[in-house]
């Protein structure tokens, strides 16, 4: 296999990567903390380490990717930038160890939202703002490699995505750079829309610029040890709206805003989010109504804002939830497996597997009562084939076998079992917090010991990139074809 074209597209992102150092940069001039020539070094290490890979890679250019080399690039792009993203965090006042400073860069490269720092709030503005940088920038390249890459290398039923009878592009979107392009217009222009309503009701100009790229690409970091409990009232309504239009198909809205009003409507990705969101709600706002006594406003507000993050893997916490009692926290951890949409910036499982998978559970059944019935499962009205049905069955099996795995790992560091299972799924399924006292909303994973960092970091990767992205990479035969 020729890995130059790989390199050479590596080398570029890198490089662009060094480039956006260059705005906490200017952040801490502005503010004065000396930071700075951090983030100097960090860009000019960065910046040169890209072009070099370039250079040394650019005689491979061509027109084009093979398969091979499409999965090789999608693997390396999520393991290369968090090398390079974490170096501000050895170099800076946070002295982080290599570990920490992998595992957060590559926490918000996924923008899964989980921290080793504490003390955010005496941090300086330069390292805060590279956190929400990194999030905002691995929000759209996700939204780029669900739409683009994923279901060319149909992995874990993307291709139904691909079909142009589900009409997910159709003739409106004929090319993957021009859908490129129109949601990365949509991405900036929520980004802005939602620092603006964050500075009307009430944040500065750097909180509602920080807060707005971690909510837009649903990762969770804050400025703030108390995540998004440092705020309250009316904000919590605001981060709810916008982690909810981020967790909904961007290439709908490009759909939406060239002619057809219905987009986000038909789609039954978005009706089955909305109405899983809906119905938890009304489970846990009952509950605290009779379990916990909180006032009605109060209730639903919390509710809301706290079973919207999770469940769309923002990570932000306005309150410790696991004060919340036994159902509450079953709930919470099940529903960080659930997921937002495809081709958004959410993360988990998706809805869509498990419209797809009840789809098919009903065919069953239907075959069971009526042996000599033909029964197809049909998603959108529409018939699912069997090759689609087996990559969504692939991928649960092997989220499931992984997140076993991750957590028997965790156990055998020495992290008790609460902290195992849910640490296990807040990094594969990109959350952000997990359950218990020391990673639960109110903690940090900054106690953990660094094996069990190293593992949650490669569990994060595995669990951006759809699992089977990663792991074909290890098999005799990819090599060879």
């Amino acid at each position: 296999m020729d890995l130059r074209p790989v390199g050479y597209v590596i080398g570029l992102l890198v490089a662009v990567l060094g480039v956006a150092m260059l705005v906490p940069l200017l952040v801490d001039l502005a503010e004065g903390k000396g930071q700075w020539p951090v983030f100097l070094q960090s860009a000019i290490i960065t910046l040169m380490g890209g072009i070099a890979i370039a250079l040394a890679c650019a005689s491979g250019v061509k027109e084009g990717l093979t398969i091979q080399q499409t999965f090789l690039l999608t693997s390396s792009v999520w393991l290369a930038l968090p090398l390079f993203g974490a170096i501000p965090f050895v170099l800076g006042q946070t002295d982080a160890s290599i570990v920490d400073a992998v595992f957060e860069a590559m926490s918000g490269l996924t923008t899964t939202g989980a921290t080793v720092f504490s003390g955010l709030d005496d941090l300086p503005k330069g390292l805060l703002i590279w956190r929400s940088i990194l999030q905002w920038l691995g929000g759209i390249g996700i939204i780029v490699v669900a739409m683009v890459f994923l279901p060319e290398l149909r992995v874990g039923g993307m291709q139904i995505f691909k079909s142009e009878g589900f009409d997910t592009f159709g003739k409106i979107l004929p090319r993957a750079g021009q859908i490129a392009t129109q949601i990365s217009g949509l991405y900036v222009a929520f980004t802005l829309i939602c620092a603006m309503v964050y500075l009307y009701f009430g944040m500065d100009i750097f909180d509602a610029t920080a807060h707005a790229m971690t909510t837009i690409s649903t990762g969770g970091f804050s400025n703030y040890d108390a995540s998004f409990g440092t705020f309250s009232g009316p904000l919590e309504y605001v981060a709810t709206v916008f982690m909810i239009l981020a967790a909904l198909p961007f290439v709908r809205y490009v759909q939406l805003i060239n002619g057809n009003p219905t987009a986000l409507h038909r789609d039954p990705q978005v009706r089955g989010f909305v109405m899983t969101i809906i119905v938890l709600i009304v489970l846990l706002v009952l509950f605290l109504e009779e379990g916990i006594h909180l006032g009605n406003e109060q209730a639903f507000r919390e509710t809301l804002f706290n079973v919207t993050s999770i469940i769309s893997g923002t990570g932000y916490a306005s309150v410790d939830y696991m004060l919340w009692g036994g159902f509450a926290v079953a709930l919470f951890f099940f529903m960080g497996l659930i997921g937002g949409c495809a081709g958004s910036t959410a993360c988990s499982v998706k809805i869509f597997r498990y419209q797809l998978l009840f789809a098919s559970i009903r065919a069953q059944l239907q075959r069971i009562r009526s042996p000599h019935g033909v029964f197809t499962p049909r998603y959108d009205g529409r018939l699912v084939s069997e090759e689609v049905l087996a990559s969504v069955m692939s991928f649960f099996m092997f989220f499931i076998v992984t997140l076993g795995v991750v957590a028997v790992a965790l156990s055998m560091t020495g992290l008790d079992f609460v902290t195992s299972v849910s640490g296990a799924a807040a990094a594969l399924a990109n959350i952000g917090p997990g359950l218990g006292d020391i990673i639960g909303p109110a903690g940090n994973f900054a106690s953990l010991n660094d094996t069990a960092k190293w593992i949650l970091t490669i569990a994060m990767l595995l669990g951006r990139l759809e699992l089977m992205v990663v792991y074909v990479i290890f098999t005799v035969k990819f090599w060879r074809a």
